[in-house]
């Protein structure tokens, strides 16, 4: 029987005292029962934001007894996830590389395997961390890949580009929540076709979700995600054939890009970079063992990249 918001989860025992152990236990059945995966995690997740705890504090002690007024928060946050909204989206909160990132309903909720985009960047920069580089993020949703980078990249800067103002507005909170905000700026556009000047770096996680496919994606990403930042068109690859043919003009002298891809996607996208210009320098797998980092040089560059560690 579904809950009520707001109240409390009907299988938990009806005792004037309630340990936060039994509290977990019953959110766990709750939770298996909607067909949630990792039900344990998510319960105790969910439990840590009840209690105004971040994630990395110590383990819970599920002796505690609880307050009612903590029952109840804990209870709304169990049905939430029972109705299948993603925990992050719960906590209005993404942890990705080294921060805790707002999220919101015009951003893509930034997944682990987006830092490996990060991590191609990195590989890349060894010996150039403290240069003055600039960066290009386009697509940047939360702000997430670029925040990533300049935590890393102590001397750079960076420009965002989305095409929804809600998220612009969102990556100019997370940056400022960072102390980004001065190396940093955030502009509402098409990919970067109004942007003038080149960039030492260019990034991107792009909608790569063929339009059909929507329909048959998890719940927490199909009904939660928003769709501009999923939806790649038909085949799903609208989104690099408008990034590829303005990336050229936009790479400066030994510039590189670095895309996130689909599973199975990387052969097509190559096909679409060679096609406008611009040279395949590897490919870095997630730890799935998906290729999931696309890293390309302009074509005029030639390609000097027989070391590329992916």
């Amino acid at each position: 029987m579904p809950l009520r918001i707001g109240q409390e989860i009907q299988a938990l025992p009806r005792q004037d005292r309630l340990t936060l152990g039994a509290a977990l236990a019953a959110a766990r059945a709750r939770l298996v029962a909607a067909g949630v995966e990792d039900a344990a995690a998510d319960a105790r997740a969910l439990m840590k934001d009840a209690l105004g705890l971040p994630d990395r504090a110590p383990p819970l002690d599920e002796t505690r007894a609880l307050a009612q007024s903590e029952r109840e928060a804990f209870a709304l946050r169990v049905e939430r996830r029972a109705r299948r909204v993603p925990v992050s989206r719960i906590r209005g909160r993404r942890a990705f590389w080294r921060r805790d990132l707002a999220i919101g309903a015009a951003t893509l909720d930034p997944r682990p395997d987006t830092e490996t985009v990060v991590e191609a960047v990195l590989d890349r920069l060894v010996g150039r961390r403290r240069a003055p580089l600039r960066l290009l993020d386009l697509g940047a949703g939360t702000g997430a890949i670029a925040i990533a980078l300049l935590d890393e990249l102590p001397a750079a800067t960076a420009i965002l580009v989305d095409r929804s103002e809600a998220a612009a507005r969102i990556a100019r909170g997370n940056l400022a929540a960072c102390g980004m905000s001065g190396r940093a700026a955030v502009m509402v556009g098409d990919w970067a076709r109004a942007l003038a000047g080149r960039f030492d770096v260019v990034v991107s996680n792009p909608p790569y979700i063929a339009s059909a496919a929507i329909a048959a994606l998890d719940p927490e990403v199909r009904d939660h995600d928003p769709r501009l930042a999923l939806d790649g068109g038909a085949d799903g690859l609208d989104a690099y054939r408008a990034i590829f043919a303005g990336l050229p003009r936009s790479m400066g002298a030994d510039a590189f890009a670095v895309v996130e891809l689909g599973a199975g996607q990387a052969e097509d996208v190559s096909a679409i970079a060679r096609a406008s210009g611009l040279e395949v320098a590897g490919v870095r797998r997630d730890l799935a063992g998906t290729e999931r980092a696309l890293v390309l040089r302009s074509g005029s560059v030639g390609c000097r990249d027989a070391g590329f560690a992916g």
